[in-house]
């Protein structure tokens, strides 16, 4: 499903850019996956690097952690740049990454006290954020290694990942089996399909946790990024980052994204939920809530560069992180030291601790059902 074209240079600079971009391969619908070893982990497991290029989008993803090791897209002059934030080797993925590019699971964001109660039975989960869970625990989906798949079809390239994670891994019950698909279209975007089962009733949040930098990562702050979103509530946390159950409204607060505005614009406010935080890092509420389709529901853009972003998606949330946490202790693929807000991070999802809030949509998954979403990024310069 295309639901945003790529815009590309006319004339002789098009020409460029296609040839440059692969040329005959786009028109016959993009470059067949092309896997090389990225390397070794500890117990011998060797981890591939897949390479995918349609469309005028290029992508690196790792079979640990399907990990988004490499996003490039072009700007308005057609250089391209890589817009996401990583690293260069599989030691610093395993030893002291912030997800970087990576798959997570068995839920995305935040458990408080890392406990919740389904059907009278409460379960302890692996605690890694203070009291609490945070992205599926210690060795949540992001630290494992996916059966990775490639395909073409049609004019589309891709890669479908696998992983089964058994029962009471990280303290969560059932076997969920779990396979995210990985599709560049002929217009360059960039779908993912997230799918999952289980033989026990458990609960479900499945993201991606891709930091962007549309102006090249290591390339300094995203504060001048113009970013919307189309949501009128957000969910304030308290000082643990875990959300008080409270839908409040963006209107006259440093969250209101309804229209662009720069990234940057608010994050030194005084605002107690900024204080909390670090800077942003909460979950908004999308207006139109789940639906069946991906709808749009957030706009990035560089103004320099020209590079946009629009995110579509099935979820009913998603949370925006700035990067706070980033303190010049990396190094990234580019050579260059990470800082606080050199990066962003724009997760569709089901809320945090939905499995303690029966008011927010539940995130619970039983036999017999399948948890399915969609989200997609489209890219234009």
């Amino acid at each position: 499903m295309e639901l945003n074209r790529r815009t590309l240079l006319t004339g002789a600079a098009a020409a460029g850019v296609t040839a440059a971009a692969g040329g005959a391969a786009h028109a016959a619908g993009g470059r067949k996956p092309v896997k090389s070893l990225f390397g070794t982990l500890a117990d011998g497991t060797k981890v591939y690097r897949w390479s995918l290029e349609n469309g005028g989008t290029r992508l690196k993803v790792l079979s640990y952690g399907g990990i988004v090791q490499s996003l490039e897209i072009p700007d308005r002059r057609g250089r391209y740049a890589n817009v996401s934030l990583g690293f260069g080797s599989l030691q610093d993925y395993v030893t002291k990454s912030p997800y970087f590019g990576a798959l997570i699971g068995r839920y995305g964001n935040r458990i408080g006290a890392g406990r919740f109660t389904l059907d009278g039975r409460t379960y302890q989960l692996s605690v890694n954020d203070d009291a609490n869970s945070l992205h599926g625990g210690a060795q949540g989906f992001d630290k494992r290694v996916w059966d990775v798949e490639p395909f073409t079809r049609g004019t589309d390239v891709g890669l479908r990942l696998s992983y089964t994670s058994a029962d009471g891994e990280m303290g969560y019950p059932g076997t969920l089996r779990t396979k995210v698909t990985y599709t560049l279209t002929r217009s360059g975007d960039w779908r993912i399909d997230y799918e999952a089962t289980t033989d026990r009733a458990t609960v479900c949040n499945l993201t991606s946790h891709v930091y962007f930098n549309l102006a090249g990562e290591g390339s300094g702050p995203v504060y001048g990024h113009e970013l919307s979103i189309a949501a009128s509530r957000y969910t304030p946390v308290d000082p643990g980052l875990i959300p008080t159950g409270e839908l409040a409204e963006v209107a006259g607060t440093p969250f209101d994204f309804r229209r662009a505005r720069t990234v940057g614009e608010d994050i030194r406010v005084a605002h107690p939920q900024l204080l909390h935080g670090k800077g942003l890092d909460h979950n908004w509420v999308l207006d139109k809530g789940v639906t069946g389709r991906p709808e749009h529901i957030a706009t990035l853009r560089d103004p320099a560069s020209g590079r946009t972003m629009r995110i579509a998606t099935t979820e009913p949330g998603l949370q925006f992180y700035s990067g706070n946490f980033l303190d010049g202790s990396l190094v990234g693929t580019g050579g260059s030291v990470y800082r606080q807000g050199d990066g962003l991070c724009l997760e569709t999802q089901h809320f945090p601790d939905s499995p303690n809030r029966p008011s927010f949509p539940s995130t619970v998954l039983r036999p017999g059902q399948v948890h399915r979403s969609t989200t997609v990024h489209s890219f234009s310069a």
